[in-house]
């Protein structure tokens, strides 16, 4: 059975989640930036809209340039915590599609990819009805888009996520690697860099067809052995890497609008606690502990504030959660005399459970 990989990249993911919070940014120039605090042009932008791209801002570039380029630009700080925060609920809602709980593997805040070969039973089109029907929950449940690629392994449904940006999806079958790659520029293939590409036109490589054709014991003698026969393979649409999980940082939150901006806990709390229970049906799903909780509250004024909490023992009960998750909120309101727009609760530190700890464990 041939293997299906999809991976799935949302689309310029800082900026839309901007737009998606104040409607009144979209059709304009959205920069989101990465300031040093050294001034307010200083720092480098982290991420921008299409509109602002089509300007010729791009990420990266200082922000005092992009002002340069588009003053009428709206430049947003990053917020990162938040951002995070819709990473997570995104990553569960494509993890529920992986043939298995090892069958998915987050690459960034933005982008993963899922193993999809049993539940599709090889078939590329039944891949594609799979890979809208992400799409279209990813739109439902976050409000933002994302871009599909489907391929027989990593690297090819890696570059083919980026054909039909924004909102596209791209599917490549086994039969098609080569068309699909012989074309392409060096700088397309995943993996290759500005030096090695370098170092490829000093060989006279200039396409990937043309590197996929090269010999390979020059490469080797180049490159070195490991990197010599990768690009080898690469070049030739060839990838046996797994999908897997990734340690390090894993989690499982959620985040909903409120019905209304409130400090009411009567309307604040229902809402956590249905958080709370979609939080813990993964966690159970997964079979995993936490140890460490983090609750996210956005004000009218779109500014993010987080507080977090890890204890002393690993958990698996919703009680402990909830009461976590109520007195962080319960905090925040005691500090702050502002009303809550969003909320969210995310549970981290994640381990394989090995058997239920109760309340009772955490009082004394």
């Amino acid at each position: 059975m041939e293997r299906v990989i999809i991976h799935v990249d949302m689309d310029y993911f800082y900026a839309a989640i901007e737009e998606r919070e104040d409607p009144s940014l979209r059709g304009k120039a959205v920069v989101v930036c990465m300031y040093s605090g050294r001034g307010e042009t200083s720092g480098s932008v982290s991420t921008c809209n299409y509109v602002a791209r089509e300007d010729g801002i791009h990420s990266g570039m200082p922000c005092s340039r992009a002002k340069a380029i588009n003053p009428d630009a709206v430049f947003l700080p990053v917020r990162k915590e938040f951002y995070r925060s819709v990473s997570d609920s995104i990553m569960e809602i494509l993890r529920g599609y992986a043939d298995s709980s090892e069958s998915f593997e987050q690459v960034s805040i933005d982008e993963a990819f899922v193993d999809i070969t049993r539940t599709s039973g090889g078939d590329f089109e039944q891949a594609r009805i799979t890979g809208m029907q992400m799409k279209d929950e990813v739109r439902e449940q976050a409000g933002i888009t994302c871009s599909v690629g489907i391929g027989p392994n990593k690297l090819i449904a890696k570059m083919s996520s980026s054909v039909r940006k924004p909102d596209g999806i791209t599917v490549i079958r086994p039969d098609e690697v080569g068309n699909f790659l012989k074309l392409l520029k060096l700088t397309k293939l995943w993996g290759i860099g500005k030096v090695t590409e370098e170092q490829l036109q000093e060989m006279g490589i200039e396409t990937i067809e043309q590197l996929a054709a090269h010999d390979a014991v020059d490469l080797i003698t180049v490159f070195g052995k490991s990197k010599g026969t990768w690009l080898k393979k690469a070049a030739s649409g060839i990838d046996d890497s797994p999908v897997k999980e990734r340690g390090g940082s894993d989690q499982i939150g959620r985040m909903a609008t409120l019905p209304q901006n409130t400090r009411d806990t009567g309307l604040i709390f229902p809402e956590l606690d249905r958080l709370i229970e979609d939080v813990m049906g993964k966690v159970s799903a997964r079979k995993v502990s936490y140890r460490s909780v983090t609750v996210t509250v956005i004000t009218p004024d779109f500014r993010t504030h987080t507080k977090s909490r890890t204890m002393n023992h690993p958990a698996t009960d919703s009680a402990i959660l909830r009461e976590t998750a109520r007195e962080m909120f319960t905090a925040f309101l005691n500090e702050d005399s502002r009303n809550l727009r969003r909320i969210g609760v995310r549970v981290e530190n994640l381990r394989k459970s090995d058997g239920q700890t109760s309340l009772l464990e955490f009082t004394d």
